[in-house]
């Protein structure tokens, strides 16, 4: 079985160059969150592949921090409205926190690639321009301007104005980039028009303005030598950027395109990701709740061009069960569904993985630890008793002491507590939380059966050692029948008497997590 990163590895193998260079882009309008940076995750599993094969590869990343600012991103003031139109690279700091707007978005993302295990070598489109990286190729450009605007016109309903050039300087008045025309050029010197009324001249070579977007990509694919570069779907679309570059990449600056792998954008709740309206996620942010590898889990699991919704609310659980589960399977802790899907488990985890350890990382269930973190809370001997207690460790650990754990292992462990601890106070819904009120018996109405129904569960609680939170639920079942009790006024009891609430987690494993001296008193309102 090949995984989708495999097929393109496979692809770019034959091809005959000496060396691979994956590109990924972003453009540093706001906070950089998993919906744009996919092309970075991307671009680092395929040349991480590559890497493995023998074949020379580079992965680089571009910033693109010389583009226009278009909106306000959040949570930014609106009197930032005053820098739209203005590149990227001259909007001050919102916070005084760093140099300028750019390094402030861009250092929080920068800064967790090593846990995600990325290498890249980093690029700034507004230092190529001042570098003078861009100049042959502007130059080249203005000179083929008539045949860039044939080239565009193919694709556009408006053709562009006869003098139009493929170039916007930046407006020595106002500073916008984004509302300049230039119309003519002498030498270096361009001249253009700005929709603030202002007209100028500009020397190409001051790095004060750059080419218009599919001309840049064209060219910095040149600069490059790009041989494969993953890009949003909205670049893949028939007659977008990808393909009006292509043309131009080989007619104006004699280079093929590179192999393009487009991706479908991540939706956040149902809803498209905006830096404008505050709707994001950001890897910084996953890192709090889950490990790296669970990241590149949901990028990897499906095809790139498949729609993904990330929940960090109650739907995360169910994506931490499926990581969790493919882990096993990866470390042979536990048996796949089938044999198909056993495969594809270990391709997809194989792609997903960091360090390529060859031992399991000490990942006890995430969800049951949403239960037993209230339960302890950040006592990790006590935790992991409850763990055993209900056969929720590995064969491994089931044997294994906690005072027995290696430094590794622990730091693994209190990682994954401070996931959950942390998805707890900042996603986890009303329902899902509760806290074991030890000191008093919560003064809430029980009706006879109720009554009965806890004395008899005390009973049997106290009368059988209970391994399996199977065992106990069936247990629990027989005794509803008994008294012609509804499990949900059967759970409800347990839930009042213990949560002082009307629900809570599952009952007989809730249950299994607890001090078995407390439940047996609390169940017959003893203490």
């Amino acid at each position: 079985m090949e995984h989708w990163i495999e097929r393109i590895v496979n692809d770019l193998y034959e091809m005959d160059v000496d060396k691979h260079t994956i590109a990924s882009g972003t453009s540093i309008s706001g906070s950089i969150h998993i919906g744009n940076s996919c092309d970075v995750f991307i671009a680092n599993a395929i040349g991480k592949k590559l890497r493995e094969l023998g074949s020379e590869s580079e992965t680089i990343w571009i910033a693109d921090d010389h583009d226009p600012l278009r909106k306000v991103p959040y949570p930014l003031p609106e009197n930032y409205d005053k820098y739209l139109g203005m590149p990227y690279s001259n909007i001050p700091c919102p916070d005084g926190c760093c140099k300028n707007f750019v390094e402030h978005f861009e250092k929080p993302f920068l800064s967790t690639l090593n846990q995600f295990g990325i290498e890249l070598t980093t690029k700034s489109g507004f230092q190529m321009y001042k570098n003078g990286e861009y100049n042959d190729y502007i130059k080249i450009a203005l000179n083929k301007a008539d045949e860039i605007r044939s080239i565009m016109n193919q694709y556009r309903r408006t053709p562009l104005a006869e003098d139009w050039l493929p170039y916007n300087p930046i407006c020595e008045k106002c500073g916008r980039v984004n509302t300049t025309t230039a119309y003519d050029f002498q030498g270096d010197k361009v001249s253009y028009k700005c929709e603030c009324g202002h007209e100028g001249e500009v020397d190409f070579k001051t790095g004060n303005g750059k080419l218009t977007w599919r001309v840049e990509w064209a060219a910095r694919w040149k600069i490059f030598e790009i041989t494969c570069e993953p890009f949003g779907k909205d670049h893949a679309a028939s007659g977008g950027s990808y393909d009006v570059s292509k043309i131009i990449t080989k007619d104006i600056f004699n280079y093929e395109a590179p192999y393009p792998v487009p991706y479908e954008w991540i939706t956040l709740d149902g809803e498209a990701m905006s830096k404008s309206h505050g709707v994001f996620f950001t890897p910084q942010q996953w890192l709090k709740i889950g490990p790296a590898e669970s990241l590149n889990y949901f990028l990897f699991r499906s095809k790139p061009m498949k729609a993904k919704d990330f929940s960090p609310k109650m739907h995360y659980l169910d994506l931490m069960d499926q990581f969790d589960t493919v882990e096993k399977v990866y470390f042979n802790e536990e048996e796949a569904p089938s044999e198909k899907e056993g495969k594809k488990f270990r391709k997809i985890y194989e792609i997903s993985e960091i360090t390529n350890d060859k031992t399991m990382p000490f990942r006890p269930p995430y969800r049951f630890l949403v239960n037993a973190y209230q339960i302890a809370g950040n006592d990790l001997k006590t935790i992991y008793g409850i763990l055993k207690r209900n056969s929720q460790l590995s064969p491994y650990y089931q044997e294994k002491e906690f005072e027995d754990l290696t430094e590794l292992e622990l730091a693994q462990y209190q990682e994954r507590v401070n996931n959950v601890k942390n998805w707890l106070e900042l996603y986890a819904p009303k329902f899902v939380k509760f806290e074991v009120q030890r000191k008093n018996i919560p003064n809430l109405p029980l009706q006879d059966a109720q009554i009965s129904f806890l004395k008899d569960l005390a009973d049997i609680m106290e009368e059988k050692e209970f391994t399996q939170s199977k065992d106990l639920h069936d247990e629990m079942y027989e005794i509803l029948e008994k008294y012609e009790l509804k499990p949900q006024k059967g759970f409800q009891a347990i839930y009042k008497m213990i949560l002082g609430k009307k629900q809570g987690p599952r009952a007989a494993s809730f249950l299994l997590t607890l001090d078995k001296d407390f439940v047996i008193k609390r169940l017959r309102q003893e203490a």
